[in-house]
Formats: C-alpha cells, structure tokens, sequence
C-alpha cells in the first residue's frame, strides 16, 4: 500500500517539524516537556498551513570540496576586513563605489542563495538585487578601483559560485554549468582553469 503524493510529501517535512520544535523550545529558554511538545505541534500546524515546495534539485555533499570552500571564504573574510578598514582609515581619498551585475552559471534557488549570502558576508561587497529567473546578482562593491576592475569582481563571484557547486551540486549539474566533473583540485578542473585563465 503506498502513501498518497500529498500525504508522502507531508511526512517528508519531518525535519521542519523537528527544526521549528528546536527553534521553540531555544526561544523559551526551558527545555521541559510542555515547551517540546508545543514546539513539535506548532511545526505540525505550520507545516500543514504553509507547506514548503519541493526542491528541484539534488544535493551532493563533497566533503573536501566543502570544507576548501569554508576555509576560502574566511580567509577572503578576513583579507576583507583589513581592506575595507584600512579605506576608512585612509579620510583623504573618496571611493568610488559601483553596481556590477554577474551571470550565474546555475540558477538553482540553494546555489543563488548560498553564492549571494556569502558573497555578502564579504565586507566591501553588496548584494542589492538577485534575479531566479535569469541567475543575475546585482553587487554594490564599496571602492571598485581598490577592488581591480569590474571583471575582477565578475570573476570573483564566479570563484565562489564554482566553490558552492563542487561542494554542493551534483555531477549532471556541474555538466550543466560548464564544469569538469570530479574534485576541484583534479586534473580535469585543473586543464580547464588554465584554458579559461585570461591572457595578460
């Protein structure tokens, strides 16, 4: 006997549920039975009121590729920091800030959302505006001459769109964004970088 769509769909929200139960019982700083069993109800409710759509995507997780990822965007955090404080430090040149616009190479609703969010936990860079339909982000970069060129920043966001993908994406997505399947680091990505690096 198999589960009805709506109904299989429902009992697939079971992490929702716990989440929100979790969520509940922190904000009532007291962990007693009342609070989970509240918390676990109101995530019933909140489920079967406002379901979730089904994600259009499969998740792989690289653990490496995850980990290079993490450890690239705090160092890129850091380095960021000392830059942007090192423009307030510097009172008699005026930045020059600048929207730059970057084409995505997969739209997918996780890859834009974890690309825009990290790209704007990087001090010195904004995103303002960021386009499902077409995968474009809008950034406000704070001093665009200080940063390089606009390019510079298109290349950058790419970086870290093709960081997010090996950690994340599967590998028919990898192939649908113009990437070598396999690791980052393997022969294969490694060829194609130096064929795409820019002339100097």
């Amino acid at each position: 006997m198999t589960l009805h769509p709506r109904r299989r769909a429902w009992f697939g929200q079971w992490p929702t549920i716990l989440w929100l139960a979790v969520a509940w019982t922190m904000l009532w700083g007291d962990l007693t039975w009342a609070n989970i069993l509240g918390g676990l109800a109101l995530g019933v409710v909140v489920t079967l009121v406002f379901p979730l759509p089904a994600i259009g995507f499969h998740v792989r997780v690289r653990p490496v590729s995850l980990l290079w990822l993490v450890v690239r965007f705090l160092w890129d955090l850091v380095r960021a920091s000392f830059q942007v404080a090192f423009q307030a430090l510097h009172v008699t040149r005026v930045p020059r800030g600048a929207v730059i616009g970057v084409r995505l190479r997969n739209p997918a609703d996780l890859y834009l959302t974890v690309t825009a969010e990290l790209s704007t936990l990087v001090p010195g860079s904004l995103v303002v505006e960021a386009h499902r339909l077409t995968g474009m982000l809008y950034l406000h970069v704070l001093d665009l001459e200080a940063y390089g060129c606009e390019e510079k920043v298109r290349a950058d966001v790419l970086a870290l769109e093709e960081r997010v993908l090996y950690a994340l994406a599967s590998d028919e997505e990898l192939e649908n964004a113009g990437l070598p399947v396999g690791p980052w680091w393997g022969p294969a990505a490694r060829a194609q970088a130096t064929a795409t690096r820019p002339s100097v």
